[in-house]
């Protein structure tokens, strides 16, 4: 008997571990990609507005008041 119950064991072990790993796979959640029935429009009505501002360093102002004849 004993030769029987490994015999047993040795296939419904496996039996059931397939089968719960297929019930796992039929319930993981499925995603799906679909394109927007509307078109995308994309709204590009900006107004820039830059202020440039020239910050002159210490040493090139200094520069420019000991030879103001460079530029």
């Amino acid at each position: 008997m004993c030769k029987i119950e490994r015999m047993t064991n040795a296939i419904i072990i496996p039996v059931i571990l397939i089968s719960y790993c297929l019930i796992i796979a039929s319930c993981a959640p499925t995603v799906k990609v679909e394109s927007p029935k509307e078109p995308i429009t994309i709204n590009l009505n900006i107004k820039l507005d830059a202020d440039i501002r020239v910050k002159l360093e210490e040493e090139a102002k200094k520069d420019i008041a000991a030879n103001p004849d460079i530029f």
